[in-house]
């Protein structure tokens, strides 16, 4: 086994792509996804307004969006050209004023004012969606107090008959609606299962024989395998704890569990994506194929962890394919954790939920095993000369 460690250090020494995925590549990923959320919350979103009624109300109502340090309100002529931004995601949504709003208003009417929003972007679509609701709706309100006033009632009751029940709504594990609490934990464990599967496709590539234009694997394909485990698992922890001490430590976002409770999923976490790894490897024995198809599988992580879409409200296909993601298992001992501060014992509970990955232990034996029955009369001395290096 020393020798064999001593080998997989070699190799890793002189290949300067794995050296990266190890090294300064996560460190680069963590910091500038970070980065990208470091506001906290998204300010000056482009939206169209189009002011048709062009009153003294409907400038009143465009000077209340852009009020809002959230909105950023642009003017358009006619609601086909805002449309059209829309399309070309020039701008997130639309507020149509329409014709004779002011009058409407005065007489005690209900006109419509027309708010679209583009869902694609989900974030982007909830936030502007309330940030427009609220902030026309202080501005109609100032309308609404102006109007019973010039009608002769009483100004303390003005209030209660605009807003006779007023909701509050409060985030419990996030109070100040900090995008970077609730999106950068979730996408940097999405990014640190991507590249911890790409650093063990590429370490397992290495042991690849090319024989009559097809690959096996050595004889001591299981040792080499054990020996990549235990060597590459550790580098890949460090990654790990290092971003949890980055966002709940040096950030100081809020935990209200213990950090190593999470270390203990993480671990359950890569041995989980090991043996999905191992699976797909041994089942197609082709480095670019083997590395085509995990990006694929596990590239879109971060949509199916549950954090930004319900997952009960997800296709069934969708619900699917989050059971085979090692991370959607994590992402429910990190919440349970960051948010609710669960102990030990629950953590245990939920890393028991990873026992359908044990499954995959027969097909990997059988295609590794497969993958061995070379007939030794046919190996060349330069084939057997690779397998013995």
């Amino acid at each position: 086994m020393t020798e064999l460690f001593k080998r997989e250090f070699n190799a890793l020494w002189h290949s300067p792509w794995q050296l990266a995925l190890i090294s300064y590549i996560p460190l680069i990923g963590v910091l500038a996804l970070w980065w990208l959320f470091s506001a906290g919350l998204p300010r000056q979103l482009p939206v169209a307004v189009v002011d048709v009624d062009n009153s003294q109300i409907s400038r009143m109502l465009t000077r209340q969006l852009a009020a809002n340090a959230v909105i950023a309100p642009q003017s358009y002529a006619n609601e086909a050209q805002a449309i059209e931004a829309m399309r070309q995601t020039q701008v997130y949504a639309m507020v149509v004023l329409p014709y004779q709003l002011k009058k409407d208003l005065l007489t005690a009417k209900q006109p419509t004012i027309d708010i679209r929003y583009n869902s694609q972007f989900l974030l982007v679509g909830k936030l502007l969606s309330s940030q427009l609701q609220l902030s026309l709706a202080e501005g109609l309100t100032q309308i609404g107090q102006q109007r019973l006033l010039l009608n002769g009632a009483n100004k303390a009751t003005v209030d209660v008959s605009l807003s006779p029940i007023t909701n509050q709504t409060t985030a419990l594990f996030n109070r100040n609606n900090n995008y970077v609490g609730f999106l950068v934990p979730p996408i940097l464990i999405a990014l640190w299962q991507l590249l911890s599967m790409l650093v063990f496709v590429n370490s397992l590539n290495q042991e690849l024989i090319l024989y009559q234009n097809r690959y096996y694997f050595p004889k001591q394909i299981w040792a080499l395998i054990a020996t990549k485990i235990l060597f590459y698992s550790p580098i890949m922890l460090l990654h790990g704890g290092f971003i949890l001490l980055w966002l709940y430590h040096y950030l100081g976002l809020p935990a209200a569990g213990a950090l190593v409770d999470l270390m203990l999923a993480q671990l359950a976490m890569l041995m989980a994506l090991w043996l999905m790894v191992l699976v797909i490897f041994t089942g197609m024995r082709d480095s670019a194929r083997s590395v085509s198809f995990c990006t694929a599988l596990f590239a879109p992580a971060f949509a199916f962890m549950g954090i930004t879409f319900p997952v009960n409200d997800m296709p069934l296909l969708a619900q699917w394919w989050r059971l085979v993601m090692p991370s959607s298992h994590y992402i429910d001992s990190h919440v349970s954790v960051i948010s609710y501060g669960v102990e030990l014992p629950h953590v245990l509970g939920q890393i028991s939920n990873y026992w359908g990955f044990l499954l995959l232990l027969p097909f990997i034996v059988f295609f590794a095993n497969k993958a061995k029955d070379v007939p030794k009369t046919d190996l060349t001395s330069s084939d057997v000369n690779q397998e013995v290096s």
